[in-house]
C-alpha cells in the first residue's frame, strides 16, 4: 500500500459518522446494506448518509452495487486488512519474537493480525 492511499483512508474515516458507517458495514459482512437501511439503523438523515457514503466510496472504503433503484454498500475488508498490514509491517523492528508478545496482548482475532514475519528480509 502506498502512503497516499493510507492517508486517504484515514482522512475518509476522520468523521465519527463515517467511522460508525464503516464499522456497521463491517458487521453486515458480504451482505452489505442499502443506503436507506444504513441511515435508519444509525438514525441518520438519508441525505446525510449519501454524502458520507459517496466520500467513503471515493476513498475505496466501501463498494457500491446498483440493485434496481437502490444502491447496496459493502465494506471493503481487503483494503482495511491491507491498511493494517501497512501500519504493522515494520512492527518490532524486524524482531518477530517481540511481536508475538504484543499479539498475545491484543484483543484482535488472530485471523486479522498480520503474519509474524521478519520484514527486514523483504
Amino acid at each position: 500500500m502506498k502512503k497516499q492511499t493510507a492517508t486517504q483512508i484515514f482522512e475518509s474515516l476522520s468523521s465519527g459518522i463515517r467511522l460508525d458507517i464503516y464499522r456497521f458495514l463491517v458487521r453486515r459482512g458480504l451482505e452489505g446494506m442499502v443506503a436507506g437501511e444504513i441511515a435508519a439503523a444509525l438514525d441518520l438523515p438519508p441525505n446525510n448518509i449519501s454524502f458520507h457514503l459517496k466520500g467513503m466510496t471515493h476513498a475505496g472504503l466501501v463498494s457500491v452495487e446498483q440493485e434496481g433503484r437502490f444502491q447496496r454498500y459493502r465494506a471493503n475488508l481487503p483494503l482495511m486488512l491491507d491498511l493494517i498490514a501497512y501500519l504493522t509491517e515494520e512492527c518490532c523492528a524486524g524482531q518477530p519474537e517481540q511481536c508475538a508478545d504484543l499479539r498475545l496482548a491484543s484483543c484482535c482475532p488472530e485471523a486479522l493480525l498480520p503474519p509474524l514475519a521478519n520484514t527486514a528480509q523483504k
